[in-house]
């Protein structure tokens, strides 16, 4: 089967993570070691009664197996692979979180807009960071750090109303899961457009933010027909 990168035609290098079959303690040192990015341990899943529960010990937990154990996960930040390796050797299973604000931010999208989005940027030769789509059909599109601050006012100069379009910035203080992180019983993190030497100097959200508004827009116009 193939993988979500195949899906889109890319090809190419990857020293960093592949799509699967790594451990999260070898994925996490990659990305401190070939990325420079910090990153930081989260829950995990543990069978219980022959299914699958967030470590966090909540039944009804929102995001098992990928989200911060602890309010105060900013302490467990790391740059550092010598770090990462004791953090990850702890525990093997846990996610594997990265803070955004730092090297990045992210757009956070709905599936259906963010392939549309993509095809859009093709078409325009546009350059893209790194992608992921997570098991919940989101997509996030990593930019440079200071995006969350400008994504209203340049939403609203496109004609769009940014209340009214699914678009989610992370930003300072807030974290995304990487791949190789499985959600619950849904899947894996997965990379739409893994990291490479070609995208390790990100866009500005002001050159990724027009096919993004788009799709979202034209995809939140489609979910509202649906529901009338």
């Amino acid at each position: 089967m193939l993988g979500v990168e195949e899906t889109l035609g890319v090809t190419g290098a990857a020293q960093i993570p592949h799509q699967r079959g790594e451990l999260p303690l070898d994925c996490a040192v990659r990305y401190t070691e070939e990325r420079h990015w910090d990153v930081f341990p989260g829950t995990w899943l543990e069978a219980v009664a022959g299914t699958e529960r967030c470590s966090c010990g909540e039944p009804d937990c929102a995001s098992p197996g990928a989200h911060a154990t602890s309010p105060e996960w900013a302490q467990q930040v790391t740059g550092s692979a010598p770090a990462a390796r004791r953090l990850w050797s702890d525990e093997p299973r846990a996610s594997v979180l990265l803070p955004t604000g730092r090297a990045f931010d992210a757009l956070d999208v709905p599936e259906s807009a963010g392939f549309l989005a993509l095809a859009r940027m093709e078409r325009m030769r546009l350059t893209l960071g790194p992608v992921t789509c997570t098991p919940d059909r989101r997509m996030m599109f990593f930019v440079l750090p200071g995006a969350a601050l400008k994504v209203d006012g340049l939403v609203t100069r496109l004609g769009w109303v940014p209340a009214a379009i699914d678009l989610v910035t992370h930003g300072e203080g807030a974290y995304v899961a990487a791949p190789p992180t499985r959600v619950g019983g849904h899947g894996a993190v997965q990379w739409a457009r893994r990291p490479t030497p070609a995208n390790r100097w990100l866009p500005d959200i002001e050159e990724l933010i027009s096919p993004l508004a788009y799709a979202c827009g034209r995809d939140a116009a489609e979910q509202r027909a649906r529901q009338t």
